[in-house]
């Protein structure tokens, strides 16, 4: 059963810790300088900060160039100028939230939001795209089962509906486990395969790109990445991408260029900016700028012989990037850190010097700030002409080019939408615990789905998943039971008329719970008295639910009886007023009421396992006549003298022990007759005594100022005369 707090708050374990995304006290500070720095487009100001922050001591990781980065990719993308957007990939009603591609092998994240499996696994952003909450680990928490579980729900719509989209994205599945092998030329025999079939799916030239970057062979893989360019140029992993084959490649000021890029279009891509962050921190670093003064123009003679000091010359140097529009990626270079980063990485420009022609093909696709002018136009023509082309597969798996206006198969942009209407099933979207139609859908870490109200009330009984049983402790102690959005977007767009007829529903039920003289919610386990705080233990799966809806119908009130061993609950009790509920990661809550208006019970009933009833409310009835109201004043200070000196009288233990659970004593009122319960010290009072609950009760039911004094009085004359003895 459920109890008074004050019985129990011994046994309750402490409350856990806060919680908070990783870092996130040093991104609020990150935020605030950015707030400062960019809408002035003040690049100058970052980079002078870091450079300071250099020269003064050690960084404590690449981590701490975070603002720079935000305003190198914010000068990026004011250089671009406008229509420069983020690709929205694949059209259809399922599509990734992080690379906007079909949602093969779905998983909902904690947030509610779903992305495909790959998004996660390859971890391509820490924060969600859409709410910009923590992401989890692609490993999982140490705690958690099985990290990424696939949606059932969702998955099983996807297989239906898009059954070649989903073999697909089971096939690239495959290519990453090759690929994470090291198997690298198995993978690409495996692309070069899948290509022959379907030569338009760019995906599979991301994994053949990989597979190249593998066995060390860097042009045929910048070709295929600057093939998925020319036909998605707004998709920000080819750009990093390609950003890691020239890094591998030695070439990482134009790798640089082209993680900026992939920023520009979506700020939130993780390894992308991991990678600048290393970068800058190596370019910047104390030892490696004092190298790269040695050999530039600041050791110029008028220079030489004054110390060194951060001034603006030095961070006007390193602010005069030279961010290039996107028809020249990876064209041209910051020019600052051109030199140095080439002259720096020259002995591991390529693989091997044996293959001059592969080294020649690769400096001719990434390298054009080491050409001269007019080789750099030439070049640049040439490249966009490449772009322009279309590929297909030879037999050998390279690629050959055909021309201009040449359709693939299938246009990756549409690779699905249109869902025919006979596909479409009310029952693919029913809660497998009501049978209804789904309303507010909430996705489990193990992957599955419920109805928020049913998942909930099955949480209060054990917490574990109501199919398969796995543990979701850690689920319920975070009690974030976010919304699936994209389960409730598809059945608002299919099944309109059946979730139009479940909100009617669910809105008559919530009417239900929210008449308060109906059925009202009874909670039975102890005496309460109007203005009296009565903190609960509340552990019961029947008093859970009570309370949630209590809130949750946003009357957060309850009746509160004492135990009838006849009727169930007694005739009499009072409305309690939820304060405050603090849940406990069990699930258990101590909730914090005050009593509100007494009642009396007409008629008693049952509401999924808790008690009801129908109840009238009661007020005092107040005295009208002037002489017995003058005589009613003198009772009642008579009476509450006698309670002030019955109180100061206690033993400092009890009367710390009362004044820590239910405060001091009220004060005396002026008007008696001005509440509809009467004066507050009177409960108070009658709370505090240690007096049978059955007595108690004949008090509460009292529609009598004058009686209950003088009750109250006859009690207050028994306990002084004991004080006496």
């Amino acid at each position: 059963a459920s109890s008074p707090a004050a019985n129990v708050g011994s046994e309750l374990p402490p409350e856990p810790g806060g919680s908070g995304g990783p870092g996130e006290g040093a991104d609020k500070e990150r935020e605030l300088l950015l707030a400062r720095l960019v809408p002035a487009s003040r690049l100058k100001e970052a980079v002078g900060a870091s450079l300071a922050s250099l020269c003064l001591g050690p960084l404590g990781g690449a981590q701490r160039l975070g603002t720079l980065v935000d305003c190198l990719v914010l000068n990026y993308r004011l250089r671009q100028g406008p229509g420069r957007g983020r690709e929205r990939g694949a059209e259809g009603p399922l599509r990734c939230c992080g690379c906007g591609r079909f949602l093969g092998e779905p998983v909902t994240v904690p947030c509610g939001h779903t992305y495909c499996r790959r998004c996660l696994r390859r971890e391509l952003r820490a924060r969600c795209r859409r709410c910009r909450d923590w992401l989890p680990p692609a490993g999982g928490t140490s705690t958690a089962a099985a990290p990424l579980r696939t949606s059932v729900v969702l998955n099983r719509l996807a297989e239906k509906w898009f059954p070649g989209e989903c073999e697909r994205a089971r096939a690239g599945t495959r290519l990453e486990e090759l690929l994470a092998q090291g198997r690298f030329r198995e993978a690409l025999g495996a692309v070069n395969q899948a290509l022959r079939a379907d030569s338009s799916d760019l995906m599979l030239r991301i994994y053949r790109a990989e597979s190249y970057v593998g066995l060390q062979e860097y042009k045929t893989a910048i070709e295929d990445l600057n093939f998925v360019i020319s036909k998605m140029p707004n998709w920000p992993e080819v750009y990093f991408q390609k950003g890691k084959v020239l890094q591998d490649s030695g070439f990482v000021g134009d790798a640089l260029q082209l993680f900026l890029q992939c920023l520009a279009l979506d700020e939130d891509f993780l390894p992308a900016k991991l990678e600048v962050e290393k970068i800058l921190c190596d370019v910047l670093s104390p030892e490696k700028l004092g190298e790269s003064l040695k050999e530039s123009a600041w050791n110029s003679p008028h220079i030489r012989n004054k110390p060194f000091v951060l001034g603006s010359e030095v961070t006007a140097s390193y602010c005069n990037l030279q961010l290039c529009p996107p028809q020249s990626l990876g064209s041209d270079v910051l020019e600052p850190m051109s030199g140095g980063l080439n002259r720096a990485q020259s002995a591991h420009a390529l693989n091997s010097t044996k293959d001059l022609a592969k080294e020649d093909g690769l400096k001719r696709v990434s390298s054009e700030p080491l050409l001269s002018g007019q080789g750099k136009s030439a070049l640049l023509k040439r490249k966009l002409s490449f772009s322009e082309q279309d590929t297909v597969v030879c037999e050998d798996g390279r690629n050959k080019h055909k021309k201009q206006g040449e359709s693939t198969k299938r246009d990756m942009a549409l690779a699905f939408g249109t869902i025919p209407g006979d596909l479409i099933d009310v029952s693919d979207f029913e809660c497998s615990l009501c049978m209804r139609l789904f309303f507010e859908p909430v996705t489990t870490p193990c992957g599955h789905t419920f109805c928020k109200g049913c998942l909930e009330r099955c949480l209060d009984h054990a917490p574990q998943c109501p199919l398969c049983k796995e543990s979701l402790k850690e689920y319920l102690a975070s009690r974030k039971y976010s919304i699936t959005e994209l389960l409730e977007e598809l059945i608002m767009k299919y099944l309109s008329d059946e979730l139009f007829e479940r909100k009617r529903i669910h809105a008559e039920e919530t009417a239900e719970h929210s008449n308060l003289t109906k059925n009202v919610p009874m909670f039975v386990c102890t005496m309460a008295y109007p203005t009296v705080p009565c903190p609960l233990h509340v552990f019961e799966p029947r008093y859970r639910l009570m309370i949630r809806r209590s809130m949750e119908t946003g009357t957060k009130q309850f009746g509160m009886c004492i135990s009838d061993s006849q009727n169930g609950f007694a005739d009499y009790g009072c409305m309690l007023q939820i304060r405050n509920v603090h849940f406990l990661p069990d699930g258990r809550s101590v909730v914090d009421t005050i009593g509100g208006k007494r009642f009396r019970v007409l008629r008693r009933g049952m509401k999924d396992g808790y008690c009801t009833a129908d109840i009238e409310y009661l007020e005092d009835v107040k005295v009208a006549d002037e002489e017995e109201l003058k005589k009613l004043r003198e009772l009642h200070n008579f009476v509450y003298s006698q309670a002030c000196s019955w109180f100061q009288n206690l033993r400092n233990k009890f009367r710390t022990q009362i004044l820590q659970h239910f405060g001091p004593m009220p004060d005396r009122e002026e008007n008696i007759q001005a509440m509809p319960n009467g004066p507050a010290w009177c409960w108070w009072l009658l709370a505090v005594l240690p007096v049978d609950p059955r007595y108690q009760l004949s008090v509460l039911s009292m529609m009598s100022l004058k009686d209950r004094l003088i009750k109250i009085q006859h009690i207050l004359t028994y306990f002084s005369r004991d004080q006496s003895k």
